[in-house]
């Protein structure tokens, strides 16, 4: 099997390594060429300079920004690869865009999943990411190998687009983890607790979560490198808004987290960890 990767970023990158690592990786792409250009002479790979170096990829990965993004990478490699081909999707976009992308490489004879994952940065270098895919059982088949490489987990959740709504279920749990988190840890700093002996105490109980166990220590130490970033996270807030808004749903978690993170990103935090949220709750 011959692959290829697009979307060089904080998670594409590490996830392109594990790809090379297998044997699989032929050709990375990215917006920024200088990136593809050094992870690919680093690899001992291609760098691709347009779609058409993706031509003989068997499967092509995903992983960019933007449901724009999306769709103008998949309408560049609806036009060059050979049908049976595969692509995968890891963005977090909206249902509809997954699902006009599967249309678009349906009528060259081109699969689709859409696959975004969770488990952050640290997932991506590990290889540790839960994959929540849609698609076709026969394409999902396909693309496994790749999955594989840099998952700890894959769950076939149904059609296409049944991916990309698991994941805004996700997104709904870690903005308010993060509300959560933030608010209380902010408390603790007020109260006077030692964070050495707050941590771990809160974890041992019910209270215990990823994100206090992955963020606790850096955001009370006022680090906030990005593992995901405000800004990313306010987009996807916005694609979980108006799923649910269209379902009728009442949404307040949603609505302080959006109003929250917006904030944020005003104030030129946009670039920092979600952590930087204890940032507010200081008040």
């Amino acid at each position: 099997m011959s692959a290829g990767f697009i979307g060089l970023g904080a998670m594409g990158a590490p996830m392109a390594r594990h790809l090379h690592g297998r044997g699989l990786l032929a050709v990375v792409g990215n917006r920024t060429a200088a990136k593809a250009q050094a992870l690919a002479a680093e690899l001992g790979i291609a760098a691709a300079a347009s779609a058409k170096d993706f031509a003989g990829c068997d499967v092509v990965a995903l992983c960019v920004s933007l449901d724009a993004d999306v769709l103008e990478n998949v309408q560049a490699l609806a036009g060059v690869l050979a049908a049976g081909a595969v692509v995968i999707d890891h963005s977090t976009v909206s249902v509809d865009t997954a699902r006009q992308a599967r249309a678009l490489l349906a009528a060259r004879g081109i699969g689709f999943v859409d696959a975004p994952v969770s488990g952050g940065v640290e997932g991506a270098r590990n290889g540790k990411l839960s994959v929540m895919a849609g698609g076709s059982e026969a394409d999902l088949a396909k693309a496994r190998p790749v999955l594989e490489a840099y998952a700890a987990r894959i769950t076939h959740m149904g059609d296409t687009g049944a991916g990309q709504a698991t994941k805004a279920v996700n997104q709904v749990l870690v903005a308010g983890i993060n509300e959560a988190v933030c608010e209380g840890l902010a408390l603790g700093e007020k109260l006077g607790l030692d964070p050495e002996k707050l941590l771990p105490t809160l974890m041992a109980g019910a209270a215990g979560n990823w994100f206090l166990e992955k963020r606790g220590a850096t955001m009370l130490a006022n680090q906030f490198v990005p593992g995901f970033k405000c800004g990313h996270l306010l987009k996807d807030l916005h694609i979980v808004h108006g799923m649910a808004s269209d379902l009728g749903l009442r949404t307040p978690v949603v609505e302080q987290a959006l109003a929250d993170y917006a904030e944020l990103v005003e104030r030129g935090e946009g670039d920092a960890d979600t952590s930087a949220l204890i940032l507010l709750k200081r008040g």
